[in-house]
């Protein structure tokens, strides 16, 4: 499991998260995203109309992606196309989750 319980059940209520990209000049891209956390650990990145946002065409270029999760009201529901930027975490950094201060740690 790559995500700890604790991990999973905050991900879980958290909608919309943030999306970094590299754009085509090398500059980063933030934009916010839906998501959904899969059972095997991936993070779909959905949204509507995607495979025609500049996100999508980014990660497709550069797939070194960074997925941002904080506490923000949810997004609309039926707003997730069927495109999606599938995100394979390989490391996972919390504050103040299961314990006071930071969390780093490899993926897997």
């Amino acid at each position: 499991m790559i995500f700890t319980e604790t991990e999973r059940a905050y991900l879980a209520g958290q909608l919309p998260a943030r999306l970094a990209t590299i754009g085509p000049d090398g500059a980063p891209q933030v934009r916010p995203v839906g998501f959904r956390l899969n059972a095997d650990g991936t993070i779909d990145i959905g949204g509507p109309a995607m495979a025609r946002s500049r996100k999508y065409r980014n990660a497709q270029a550069r797939p070194e992606v960074s997925v941002l999760a904080v506490e923000v009201p949810p997004v609309a529901p039926g707003r997730f196309s069927n495109d999606i930027i599938r995100v394979h975490p390989r490391r996972i950094i919390t504050w103040n989750l299961e314990a006071l201060g930071s969390r780093a740690r490899d993926a897997g």
